[in-house]
């Protein structure tokens, strides 16, 4: 990966950067068949695109879910070699349709497919339960002697000295490593902008944002050029792009999942954890991802991840015999109200599920979620962002319009004494305390052994004030980044799409606010037309997934949710 140098002997960014997509290209024409060729005249929607441009077989090894490739493989009915080689195809395709590569490894994932291929063969076993599944991991995931630049270009040159832990696990179940995806600089966007790769957007239409920071991941899995990736998130960059591109997205509790092995600014600080989590076309591909990764004990590696093993349910919530599923409906945040769509997808969501025997539906009152943003946007950059703006400005490359606006025009980002950091750390515990309160007083009694009768098990709401907003204008993490302070894990689900004819602008409507009156602008039925709608479950502290059905949390609870009112009520891809 040379670089040119200007006369000076340093290059410019704009050399950087040209060297990156020559990489990338250099990477997508080593594929083989080569990735054909697209129409110079792009629709706005082109998800539809990879049916006819891949072969009958490839569209159905594509679309196909992760549940159902393993399945596939472990029967003999594919080979690993035959699905990877179909990903990398719809992967390079990808790049062409929404740009979300950053570069694929060809010749890495065909020899690791092969000899996956040939232990089956030999063995007439798998080597683990992802046995020869492509996966596909966000760029500032290390990967030994690969390029590891979190979206800076002055980061370009650093490459992985080993694959990160989560890899390793992942490596050892079986997976095939093959395509790498676009993240935005400083790694802290709701979009995915950088200067070394431009802007990736949303398959659905392209003049929105396909969200962030996982974006490259959200655009690659919503164009089924993947059917499970690796992102990250720490204010939404797991959910947004999920939601943005009508797939799933699972934040889980901090600690939960190994992290050791990537790359950003501000290594060590824990004020605000970020983690890992996954991105797929289903469910239980979510599902699939966790159980496999906790099932390798990764806290005897990395001892600051919680030995929790994974526990499926032993009963589902709401089934004869069971408790009922008790949600609570967050219909706005009171600080943004969500666009039309978004309305419309929590009301048709909400009027199913209070026609299902199991479940028991009321209203969720947000506590102070102003003061939340308050908080976690004091904690984000502890250093007045110093090692971003470094980083950045090392280069000479220009800062997007999303940087700007997360840190320069960021009234929070300021240096912090260490009194400071204490100061905004008891703020944050004391937040937390009060929010838990507000959940307690959810119950409904007091049991025999004195604990909290009739709680609200999850709360169902907005991912986002709208569906995917055009480039450069996602400016409110208040859905996702509450969730972060508050460290509630959230699972983003597709539900429906936007149709300018029903989700007409609310013409009566007065902003509460000045966010408010911003997000309210932006809405235009025509320019949002096709865009996923999605939602969110949220649970709380460490109730990812729970052991029996007198407690049914976020995973067990979508679950139900998806099989008795038939989510989602709109076909994608």
């Amino acid at each position: 990966m040379a670089i040119a140098t200007t006369t000076m002997g340093k290059p410019s960014w704009q050399d950087v950067a040209r060297t990156a997509q020559q990489h990338r290209d250099a990477s997508i024409a080593r594929v083989e068949p080569a990735i054909p060729e697209v129409p110079s005249d792009l629709p706005l929607d082109v998800t539809g695109l990879p049916k006819d441009l891949l072969s009958s077989q490839e569209v159905q090894i594509t679309q196909a879910t992760a549940e159902e490739l393993v399945a596939s493989i472990a029967s003999g009915r594919l080979s690993s070699i035959a699905v990877t080689e179909a990903f990398l195809r719809r992967a390079g395709l990808a790049q062409r349709l929404a740009n979300c590569i950053t570069e694929l490894l060809p010749e890495r994932a065909r020899a690791r497919a092969k000899a996956l291929d040939e232990y089956f063969k030999g063995h007439k076993k798998q080597v683990g339960p992802l046995h020869g599944l492509p996966i596909s991991v966000k760029e500032h995931i290390g990967m030994k002697d690969l390029g590891l630049n979190a979206g800076f270009v002055s980061w370009w040159d650093k490459e992985g000295v080993d694959d990160a832990h989560i890899l390793k696990i992942l490596w050892n179940a079986g997976c095939v490593f093959y395509a790498r995806t676009t993240q935005p600089q400083t790694l802290m966007h709701l979009e995915t902008s950088s200067n070394l790769y431009g802007a990736t957007v949303n398959p659905f239409n392209r003049n929105l944002t396909s969200g962030g920071s996982s974006g490259g991941e959200g655009a690659l899995i919503g164009l089924r050029g993947s059917c499970l990736g690796i992102g990250t998130d720490i204010g939404g960059s797991i959910r947004s792009p999920a939601a943005n591109c009508g797939v799933y997205g699972f934040r889980p509790t901090s600690y939960r999942l190994p992290i050791d092995g990537w790359s950003a600014t501000m290594m060590g600080s824990e004020h605000i954890v970020p983690v890992i989590g996954p991105l797929s076309t289903s469910l239980e591909g979510i599902k699939m991802f966790m159980k496999t990764i906790i099932a390798a004990k990764p806290w005897l590696v990395e001892p600051s991840v919680l030995p929790f093993p994974w526990k499926d349910p032993e009963s589902s919530p709401g089934r004869t015999g069971n408790r009922k599923l008790k949600i609570g409906v967050m219909w706005d945040d009171q600080v943004v109200r969500p666009h039309p769509p978004v309305t419309r997808a929590l009301k048709e969501v909400v009027q199913k599920l209070e026609g299902i025997p199991g479940v028991d539906i009321v209203n969720w009152k947000p506590y102070d979620h102003d003061e939340a943003w308050a908080i976690i946007a004091s904690l984000y950059f502890c250093d007045g962002a110093k090692e971003e703006t470094d980083a950045i400005d090392e280069s000479g490359e220009p800062w997007r319009p999303l940087s700007r606006f997360i840190i320069k025009e960021n009234p929070y980002v300021k240096p912090h004494a260490v009194r400071d950091v204490w100061h905004w750390t008891a703020k944050r515990e004391e937040y937390r305390r009060a929010y838990a309160k507000v959940w307690n007083e959810t119950a409904t009694g007091i049991d025999e052994n004195g604990e909290l009768e009739g709680l609200v098990d999850v709360i169902l709401c907005p991912v986002g004030p709208g569906a995917a907003p055009l480039l450069d204008n996602a400016k409110y993490w208040g859905y996702t980044s509450q969730w972060n302070v508050l460290d509630y894990p959230a699972l983003a689900f597709p539900v429906s799409k936007v149709d300018p004819v029903v989700d007409v602008v609310d013409e009566t409507y007065k902003p509460m606010n000045e966010k408010d009156d911003f997000n309210h602008k932006l809405y235009d039925p025509a320019k949002y037309s096709g865009a996923p709608i999605s939602l969110q479950l949220v649970g709380r502290r460490y109730d990812d997934e729970k052991a029996n059905g007198a407690a049914p949390t976020v995973i067990d609870a979508l679950e139900y949710i998806k099989e008795e009112i038939g989510l989602p009520f709109a076909e994608y891809v």
